[in-house]
């Protein structure tokens, strides 16, 4: 990366593409970031930059790498692979890590190399926060190893569609009651249709809801 384009990421501020870290102390903490870059939109994340944008540089940039490894192999599951680069700016070093869009994901924060749990992150806003059900199910549904979509627009679809053209917006719970349904089975179907391009799902509140492809996050007006 060029000077030019790092001054450019600095002026642009931090956001759901761009995030500033004087330091990290744990790949645990590193592995946060990682992740929510990569099961979003990708990223960059940048080590020596203050959160009001100062360039204050790294005291290490080999041990503030190292710490980048270890949380992409060792803490993000599946382990990610990061393009990590120094760029001196103003006579100070910055660590820049480029995280792409991954096609593997959802990735999740484990708390050891062998752990089958852990936690999934996204970016939303300026921030790295925990994602919801809906979200982490989306994911899975829209990796180029899950099955073919199969849809069938039947009596629920078409009450929930009536439904939506009334209100403009929906949650699972809602759904579930509608249709009589379990909220299980009113997942699978709400993310199906998101996954047909028909709905769109909205995680800007505190529950998430789902509004028609041509519907903004209010519904009609």
């Amino acid at each position: 990366m060029k000077r030019q384009q790092l001054r450019d990421l600095i002026e642009q501020g931090e956001g759901v593409s761009v995030e500033f870290k004087r330091r990290f102390t744990s790949p645990e903490k590193i592995a946060k970031e990682l992740c929510a870059f990569a099961n979003t939109h990708g990223g960059y994340l940048l080590f020596g930059i203050d959160d009001d944008g100062s360039i204050v540089g790294v005291e290490s940039e080999k041990e503030q790498i190292e710490l980048v490894r270890q949380a992409a192999e060792f803490f993000v599951a599946p382990p990610l692979h990061v393009e990590v680069e120094v760029v001196e700016i103003e006579w100070k070093d910055v660590v820049v890590v480029h995280v792409r869009a991954s096609s593997a994901r959802p990735h999740r924060v484990v708390e050891h190399p062998d752990s089958s749990r852990g936690t999934v992150y996204v970016r939303t806003r300026a921030e790295s926060v925990q994602a919801s059900r809906e979200m982490v199910r989306l994911m899975r549904e829209q990796r180029p190893d899950s099955r073919p979509l199969q849809l069938y627009i039947g009596d629920r679809e078409r009450r929930l569609f009536a439904y939506l053209e009334k209100h403009g917006k929906i949650t699972v719970a809602e759904f579930a009651r509608l249709v009589n349904i379990s909220r299980r089975r009113a997942l699978q179907l709400l993310i199906r249709l998101v996954r047909a391009e028909l709905l769109m799902l909205h995680t800007d509140a505190p529950t998430n809801y789902f509004t028609l492809v041509d519907e903004g996050p209010t519904g009609r007006s």
